[in-house]
């Protein structure tokens, strides 16, 4: 089912790819610079829960992912008016590229191990 649902997201968000674009630079920094901030706060947050570096390592990621599935289920509920071929491609094409490439080692970085 997950793999359906994945399949429909990617559907959905290809067809009208080029709103994401029409929207200007905005949703590309929003996609880069929030994930950047939350996952830079809690590495640096962490440290009054936990000393453990892999716990305040996925801490950080967690709070800079998009949540790359349930939030477009939930918008989907929650905002049906809301244009899936924005929020779908800011969170998989642009947020966890990033996180993966730049966010990690960042947070990681800042967590000193």
């Amino acid at each position: 089912f997950l793999a359906v649902f994945l399949l429909d997201m990617g559907i959905v968000s290809g067809r009208k790819l080029t709103d994401l674009y029409k929207h200007g630079w905005f949703p590309f920094a929003f996609a880069i610079i929030i994930p950047l901030i939350n996952g830079t706060v809690v590495a640096f947050l962490s440290g009054f829960v936990t000393q453990s570096t892999g716990d305040r390592f996925l801490l950080s990621i967690l709070a800079a992912s998009a949540s790359y599935i349930a939030v477009p289920a939930a918008m989907k509920l929650a905002a049906p008016k809301a244009n899936p071929s924005l929020y779908i491609p800011m969170a998989l094409a642009l947020t966890f590229p990033f996180n993966i490439t730049f966010g990690m080692p960042v947070f990681l970085a800042i967590i000193g191990c």
